[in-house]
């Protein structure tokens, strides 16, 4: 298998994924890519977006929204399934987790993204844009986007 990975990645923040594709033998080429972080070379219509947490996808869709939208658009226009692979850990393992999330913001902001506002952005988004939202810890997110990216998209 060969990755495409987006080239506005960070290699800090990405040393622990690139070691995981080079123990699990998968090839990973830097390139800037059209959506999304990371693209299969072989099947291009999955495409996954890598966020740090749940703090960097509430400002994405509240204070980025428009650039965040626009990625939506560029994708669904394509035909790209976008998935967001958050890594945030602890109790949130999927979409419907998010509801009971506390934005620690919230101490400093009562306007801060609640979790319960969040999921129904999420999955308004989810529903409109043909994206998903799928969760795991930071050591799990290596595998993660290769499994991802080993799934088959029927069209």
């Amino acid at each position: 298998m060969t990755v495409f990975i987006d080239t506005r990645e960070k290699a800090r923040a990405i040393k622990k994924i690139i070691e995981t594709f080079d123990r699990r033998g998968v090839t990973h080429i830097s390139t800037k890519l059209y959506v999304g972080d990371y693209q299969r070379l072989d099947n291009p219509m999955i495409v996954v977006d890598r966020k740090q947490n749940l703090l960097e996808v509430a400002q994405n869709v509240c204070q980025d929204h428009k650039r965040f939208k626009d990625e939506l658009l560029r994708a669904q226009a394509a035909g790209i399934h976008l998935v967001f692979l958050v890594e945030h850990g602890g109790q949130i393992h999927s979409l419907e987790d998010v509801r009971g999330w506390i934005n620690p913001r919230l101490r400093t902001s009562p306007m801060a993204m609640s979790g319960e506002r969040l999921y129904k952005i999420l999955t308004t988004m989810s529903k409109t844009y043909d994206c998903e939202f799928r969760f795991c810890s930071k050591a799990q997110t290596g595998d993660r986007i290769i499994e991802i990216l080993n799934e088959r998209r029927q069209v």
